[in-house]
């Protein structure tokens, strides 16, 4: 029963980060059709503020490192927005796609310059690794955090969309932005509002990364913003609910693989998982929960 209850926390754990960023890469696609790639580079961004700030005050308390990520990665976002994505918004969507890409080099390459590819200690409370005994199970703290503020960022999200203008206004821009921009509606606040929502939910990925890793590197976001596509592709790319979805599948996939693969081909796991990513999208190309398009001649 313990080692049951414990596979579900890690599978929620995990797969929550994984909805985390999802959520952070369809809201943008789903307003401007962008798919940023130079998102890992934003984690990046957070984990080095708070590197930046620990290193300058000696302090290492998460009442302050922790506002700084967050901070950071929404500042960073909205900038990228609007130096490097809003010129080319207009453009066909392979320029999006490649300026990602270029910023995304652009900054590893900095920080790969400025402090190497070595990684850098950032000091987290030693109280988020303390286990909790319910009799019955032993819970990680930061397993219960995790899952708690995944959680309540999902539906602060949720609220900020169906009770707020901006809100309204990026779900409106997500249908129809021509219609948003011809009712009056400020198109540039609603894509900058959609960039700071998805840098928010970085900079909150972030911080659970680095309380599991102890430490920052120029690589850090790669992989979690790998698979955060993959989920986001699995949900239905553009489907925010979808997103979410396919972060906790994903989650639970990897946990459900490291359970049951045998030591010895424990390593393969991912490429289990995207194995049967694959199968799932031979089933429903479109996604879990995204729209269907019809291209070509219909099957007879």
């Amino acid at each position: 029963m313990e080692y049951f209850t414990q596979q579900i926390l890690n599978a929620l754990s995990i797969g929550g980060n994984y909805a985390l960023l999802a959520l952070g890469l369809a809201i943008v696609f789903s307003v401007i059709g962008l798919v940023n790639f130079a998102y890992g580079e934003v984690i990046a961004v957070a984990g080095y503020a708070m590197f930046g700030v620990y290193v300058a005050t000696g302090i290492g308390s998460a009442l302050l490192l922790l506002p700084v990520g967050i901070l950071a990665a929404v500042g960073m976002s909205v900038a990228l927005e609007k130096v490097a994505f809003r010129p080319v918004r207009y453009a066909p969507a392979a320029t999006g796609l490649l300026t990602a890409f270029g910023v995304s080099m652009v900054i590893r390459s900095f920080f790969i310059t400025l402090v190497a590819t070595r990684s850098k200690a950032v000091p987290m409370p030693e109280w988020l690794g303390q286990r909790i005994d319910l009799g019955f199970v032993r819970i990680q703290l930061i397993q219960i955090i995790e899952t708690t503020a995944t959680a309540v960022a999902l539906l602060l999200l949720v609220f900020i969309l169906r009770r707020t203008n901006i809100g309204l206004a990026m779900r409106a821009a997500a249908r129809d932005f021509d219609m948003v921009r011809m009712v009056g509606i400020n198109a540039n606040k609603v894509i900058a509002a959609a960039f700071a929502v998805s840098g928010f939910l970085a900079g909150l990925a972030a911080i659970f990364i680095i309380a599991r890793r102890g430490a920052v590197d120029p690589f850090m976001g790669f992989a979690p913003v790998l698979k955060a596509f993959v989920a986001a592709v699995l949900g239905g790319f553009g489907s925010l609910g979808g997103a979410v979805l396919g972060g906790f599948i994903l989650g639970a996939l990897e946990v459900f693989f490291q359970v049951l693969l045998p030591s010895d081909i424990a390593g393969y796991r991912d490429a289990f998982v995207f194995a049967l990513v694959s199968i799932i999208l031979v089933w429903r190309p479109q996604g879990l929960m995204g729209t269907r398009h019809q291209f070509g001649d219909k099957d007879e």
